[in-house]
This record gives structure tokens, C-alpha cells and sequence, in this order.
């Protein structure tokens, strides 16, 4: 493989690509065997979801990985976090092949360490890389052994056991599985005699023919906004295609922000453990860290990624971790996210509630938010630089955690960071109100424009 394709294929947190045009059965085969010498590990467990090309590359990543005397426990269909589970539940590294929301034609894989430890750039990702440009080592002097197992009840019971779902009252709610693999897990963990499930979209289909499973994308969620209405449901949930984000809907068919969600589950956790740390990512709305320090626990700031937000949970011991991108990483779960496990506390939160699900998450919205902005730029770098310049000494305090953030003493701030793979920065800002949220974000856009012709 040269070393252009290996640089698109293996990213900072994972091995995407077209599949099988960059990331085919040979290429699965050469990431099995490096994978086995980078843990030296006894056993590995791989998983896969529902994708045309999965069941082809977990099986040539399973013989790379035996050529190397390494023995593998397949544990077949399943969700990321059904992969993490088995990773924390066995004690062995974990392949899950996955290419997640993209379309159909991707496809991927997740690597972790034993007890669902992320691997990803300085971890790991980058021997990977290299080893797809280096020739195959010799196979190893004995071949090793392969074991299936069935663990998905195991997986929903581990679930049940992290939430009180004993007090449910009477809730109806709308599914979304978008033909991923939560058609194979909902009907598991939420199959409660209290909720009334109404599914959409279960049937996997690595084709996805009714919408790429991609809920951050407001036309995948559009029909279920609207089902939601229609059902005169208590609540609408939406993952993505392997199933480990979850987003959700309140009655009215609006969504709830994922900082909202960071809230709910926050303040539930604080209650049983009062002083405990919670990581949130920097884009983050400020009312849910707000609601975090109000709740008794300790917030704590992270770059946006979950090798970073994994690292800073293990390394406080944080209760939980959230994102802005519907990813939510619970320390009862080897620290990995999970949207099943957000969605069992949503459910129960609002279960414990007299009101709906609206009523429950409208403290948590204190701010207008921007959502995220992409510019397209010719030099990311300087075009940040043009805007950091442009703050003078207006009182705004600064740091670069990750990208440039900006902090006004009204509360209002904003965050421009460069994506990992494309030329293109993200814009986020947030404010008290709209029209100083749109001040704020068109100065910043402004200033990008004006610094970057190529802009768009």
C-alpha cells in the first residue's frame, strides 16, 4: 500500500475508507497482523455490523491475527458498544468493522486495548499506518485458535444493571435504528413492559434505503420528528449506524441538544455520587457545565475526540464524559461510550418526571447556540491566526486546548478549530441571546473571509 493511501486510510481515531476500492481484504488482513504484534496479546475479539463488505473484512482481519499465533473470540453482529462491552467484559483488545454514519460505500474499524481502552493516533493508529506500507512479517510459529460467542444478553443485562428501570411509568417511543445496528440492540435493552417501542428502519441494511444513518444530519431525522407527532409519543431516539451515539426528540418532534442530554445524565450521576468529575468537551454548551458544578461535580474541560475525553475520564476517575456530537462515555462502562446506556437514563429521567420530555430538558437550554459552522479555507492556520489578531485587547481571555478559543466577559464565546482530514475549520459560538450570538458569529466569519479569499 503507498503511503498516501495508508495516511487516507488510517485517521486520528480510526481506519476508515471506500471499501473495497481502500480499505479491501488484503488491507484487513495486514491490519489483523500488525494489530497482533502492536498488543501482544493472547486473544482478540472482533465484531462487526451490518455493511456488505463487514462480514468479508472481519474475516481476512481474523487471519492476519491467527497467522500470528493470536487466538480470536468472534463475537459477530453487533454495535460498537457491544464490541466495548466484550472488550471490558473478556479483557482483551477489540476490532470492530464499522464505517459508523458514513454512506454505504465506507467502511472501517474501531481498535481498542483490553478493558475497551481507545487506540488511536500516539496510541497505536500510527504503527498501524506504517505497517501497511512495510512488508508482511513471517507468520508466526503456530496458528491460532478461534471461539465465537453470543453475548448481546450479556450486554443488555450489564445495561439494566447500571440503571433502575424497576419505577418506569407508561412511555411510548419512537426508534429510529436508520437500518444500523440498533435493529439488533433496542429490541434487547429496551424491552420493558413499560415502554411501548414504536421502530423505525430495524431491519439492517448495509444500504441504507431509507437515510444514511447519520442523526447529526437534520434531513436523517426528519421523518422521525415527524412519526413522533404522529405517534403522540413521550420521546423519539435516533442512532447512528453502529449505534454507539444516540440522539433524541422530545413530543413535540424538536431535538434536544446533546449538551442538554450531557445535563440530564450528569445531574442523575452526581445525585449517588456528589463531588465526582465529568468531562465535557470545549464545545459544550456553558449551561451544562453550569448544571454540572450546580449538581456538585467537577467539570472538566476537554479537547473534542474520545481518545482525549477516554484519557481524562480515566485519568480523574470521572463518573462520566460527553460530546457535542451525541457521543456519552460512562466509568461503569471501561470509560467508552454508549447510547444505549444515555438513552436508559433519559428514559428513566423522564419516567421519574410528571411533565414531558420538553418541560424536563428546558433548564438545561440557558444559551443560543451556533451549532457548528464549516469554512473552507486554503491555509486553516493562518486564517485562525487572522482571527485571533482581530480580538485585540476587547477583554476576551484565550486558549488553545484545542484550536482558539475565545471567552467574553458577557458569558459568550466561541471556538474555532481545523478538521483532521479536510480544509476546514469549525466555527462554534454560543451567547445569552440571538442577536449577540449572530454578532459573534458573523465577526468571526467575517474576519475568516476577509483573511481567506478561498473561503466558501
Amino acid at each position: 500500500m503507498t503511503p498516501e493511501l495508508a495516511a487516507r486510510l488510517v485517521k486520528a481515531y480510526d481506519i476508515r475508507g471506500l471499501s473495497p476500492q481502500e480499505l479491501d481484504e488484503p488491507a484487513a488482513h495486514r491490519i489483523g497482523t500488525a494489530f497482533a504484534r502492536l498488543t501482544g496479546a493472547r486473544e482478540i475479539a472482533v465484531a462487526r455490523d451490518m455493511r456488505d463488505t463487514s462480514p468479508g473484512l472481519a474475516a481476512a482481519f481474523t487471519e492476519g491475527v491467527r497467522e500470528q499465533g493470536v487466538a480470536v473470540v468472534d463475537a459477530g453482529l453487533g454495535s460498537t458498544d457491544y464490541l466495548y462491552f466484550v472488550s471490558g467484559r473478556l479483557g482483551v483488545p477489540g476490532a470492530m468493522f464499522t464505517a459508523s454514519h458514513n454512506p454505504a460505500a465506507y467502511n472501517g474499524i474501531k481498535l481498542c486495548r483490553a478493558g475497551a481502552v481507545p487506540v488511536g493516533e500516539g496510541s497505536g493508529l500510527e504503527l498501524i499506518r506504517a505497517a501497511l506500507t512495510e512488508p508482511a512479517p513471517p507468520r508466526g510459529g503456530l496458528y491460532g485458535a478461534r471461539r465465537e460467542v453470543a453475548l448481546l444478553d450479556e450486554y443488555a443485562a450489564h445495561l439494566h444493571g447500571l440503571v433502575d428501570l424497576s419505577a418506569l411509568r407508561p412511555l411510548r417511543i419512537v426508534v429510529d435504528a436508520g437500518n444500523g445496528m440498533a435493529g439488533l440492540t433496542v429490541p434487547l435493552v429496551l424491552n420493558q413492559p413499560q415502554l411501548t417501542i414504536v421502530p423505525m428502519y430495524f431491519e439492517l441494511d448495509g444500504t441504507f434505503p431509507n437515510h444514511e444513518a447519520d442523526p447529526l444530519k437534520p434531513a436523517n431525522v426528519a421523518a422521525l420528528k415527524e412519526r413522533v407527532r404522529a405517534e403522540g409519543a413521550d420521546l423519539g431516539l435516533a442512532f447512528d449506524g453502529d449505534a454507539d451515539r444516540c440522539f433524541a426528540v422530545d413530543e413535540r418532534g424538536e431535538a434536544v441538544p446533546a449538551s442538554s442530554v450531557i445535563a440530564l445524565v450528569a445531574a442523575r450521576l452526581l445525585a449517588d455520587e456528589p463531588g465526582a468529575a465529568v468531562v465535557h468537551n470545549l464545545i459544550t454548551s456553558l449551561g451544562a457545565v453550569e448544571v454540572i458544578e450546580e449538581s456538585g461535580g467537577k467539570p472538566v474541560r476537554s479537547r473534542v475526540g474520545h481518545s482525549f475525553v477516554k484519557a481524562l475520564m480515566a485519568e480523574h476517575q470521572a463518573v462520566f464524559g460527553g460530546e457535542h456530537s451525541g457521543h456519552y462515555y460512562f466509568r461503569d462502562f471501561w470509560f467508552a461510550d454508549t447510547g444505549m446506556l444515555a438513552a436508559l437514563h433519559i428514559i428513566a429521567e423522564l419516567a421519574a418526571s410528571d411533565g414531558p420530555l420538553s418541560r424536563l430538558v428546558a433548564g438545561y437550554r440557558r444559551y443560543q447556540s451556533s451549532g457548528e459552522v464549516n469554512v473552507t479555507v486554503a491555509d486553516p492556520s493562518a486564517a485562525v491566526a487572522a482571527v485571533e489578531r482581530s480580538l485585540g485587547d476587547g477583554g476576551a481571555r484565550v486558549d488553545h486546548l484545542d484550536g482558539l478559543t475565545a471567552s467574553f466577559p458577557d458569558g459568550s464565546w466561541f471556538n474555532l478549530r481545523a478538521s483532521n482530514t479536510e480544509p476546514v475549520l469549525r466555527v462554534n459560538a454560543e451567547a445569552g441571546d440571538a442577536a449577540t450570538l449572530a454578532a459573534l458569529r458573523d465577526q468571526v466569519l467575517a474576519v475568516l473571509r476577509a483573511a481567506e479569499p478561498a473561503a466558501g
